[in-house]
């Protein structure tokens, strides 16, 4: 993607009156899928799909298995992950526009960010992960609305349904499962859909009765059909992270962190990483085994980045590096501070401060530029993916097709 590229469809997003916010965090999503499309998790999902909501599965996982996709902080989720695979997948089934296909987008990222925004952090702390469980709504709305049910009743009864069937939890971080469980709830939202359409119902206050939702996930309801109507600094998508590692976002912080103490003479002393305790929540592992719990570790970023530098690309984590490794193990520690912002660290030798980050790059506070963004696409698609999203009477199809992800499992058989 170029920057006159970013520009141009930026304009035909306002044209078709859709944020132009929301084309560049389905670019990030989509090229976040070109890439992970052959890793394990999606191998495994690619090889036992059949039907639409199972290509939807398999590019769930695949654009969230790398862990380089969109991130929204409020309600620790990835927004994309489950809603942009069912617009793009069903809009190419239903012979959509890219117009159409970023309008359901927009209403189910919003749709699953004010979900996860009101559920955080109960959801999180109960051990639940927002991204599957408030997924599942977010993926429902976003096919409702292709199937030309916005905003009314049988999307209201979608989204129930799509509870029903939500689930995943924490635990799963550092393995094939957290990609899989998100797969998942793409999945069941596009079914709840269809299932919806065809008269299916739903109890009316499944969401927040007496053993409702509510009630067994700590978390706490936000209508769908309300959340295009927030006003824009409480719409999802302006506070929305555009991840520049392919590792768990509270890593990013401490990675910027070790960038900048890398070339201070002293920092072959003992380390202190310091974060926020629910940055220790998401990324908990220390001496890490393989390269998916690697992702999820402070230490072992830290040490990697002062050794390396930053990993800005996946092949940074193919495997597990044993010098960066054993640093991690004998010299740096976490230490748990809950003074500094959520997605803040800060790296110390001893009581002498080395260096302080608050907002990672990728943050609503430090955005990428359109050539770190640029530099991000090309990384993990190369060209393919440069003017797909520019024209929003194009066919869904054709971007589907040039996005490289044409074998059968993204595609009709």
């Amino acid at each position: 993607m170029t920057s006159t590229g970013r520009a141009s469809g930026a304009a035909s997003a306002v044209r078709e009156g859709v944020d132009p916010r929301y084309r560049v965090a389905f670019l990030d999503w989509l090229s976040c899928c070109s890439a992970g499309a052959s890793e394990r998790a999606a191998r495994c999902a690619q090889a036992v799909a059949d039907g639409v909501s199972d290509r939807v599965r398999a590019a769930a996982i695949a654009g969230h298995v790398l862990d380089f996709d969109d991130t929204y902080v409020p309600g620790l989720a990835h927004l994309s992950a489950p809603t942009a695979p069912v617009a793009l997948i069903l809009g190419a089934e239903l012979g959509a526009t890219i117009g159409d296909v970023l309008r359901a987008y927009a209403e189910g990222f919003e749709a699953m960010g004010a979900l996860a925004r009101s559920s955080h952090p109960a959801l999180y702390q109960r051990g639940w992960h927002p991204t599957a469980v408030c997924g599942a709504v977010g993926a429902a709305v976003t096919a409702a609305v292709l199937l030309r049910h916005a905003r009314d009743e049988i999307m209201g009864t979608a989204a129930r349904l799509a509870l029903a069937q939500a689930g995943g939890l924490r635990r799963s971080f550092g393995s094939d499962a957290k990609s899989i469980q998100v797969g998942t709830a793409a999945a069941a939202g596009l079914i709840a859909a269809r299932l919806a359409s065809l008269g299916a119902t739903a109890t009316a206050d499944l969401p927040t009765g007496p053993g409702g939702f509510d009630e067994a996930f700590g978390a706490t309801w936000a209508e769908p059909s309300a959340s295009l109507n927030q006003p824009d600094g409480r719409r999802a998508v302006a506070e929305n992270w555009i991840k520049a590692y392919p590792c768990c976002l509270q890593t990013h912080a401490p990675i910027e962190a070790a960038g900048q103490a890398r070339d201070q003479a002293h920092v072959d002393a003992p380390l202190t990483v310091s974060v926020h305790p629910r940055a220790r929540q998401a990324a908990p592992y220390d001496d890490v085994q393989d390269a998916l719990a690697a992702k999820f570790s402070i230490p072992y970023t830290v040490a990697y980045t002062l050794l390396y530098g930053p990993p800005l690309a996946p092949s940074c984590f193919r495997a597990v590096d044993a010098q960066a490794r054993q640093l991690a193990e004998k010299r740096i520690s976490v230490r748990l501070d809950v003074s500094l912002p959520e997605t803040g660290a800060a790296l110390a030798v001893g009581s002498d401060q080395l260096a302080r980050v608050d907002w990672a790059t990728g943050s609503p506070n430090n955005p990428m530029t359109d050539d770190q963004l640029s530099a991000k696409v090309s990384r993990l698609a190369g060209t393919r993916l440069d003017g797909l999203l520019d024209e929003p009477t194009a066919a869904a199809r054709e971007a589907l097709d040039g996005s490289g992800l044409r074998h059968p499992p993204f595609t009709r058989r």
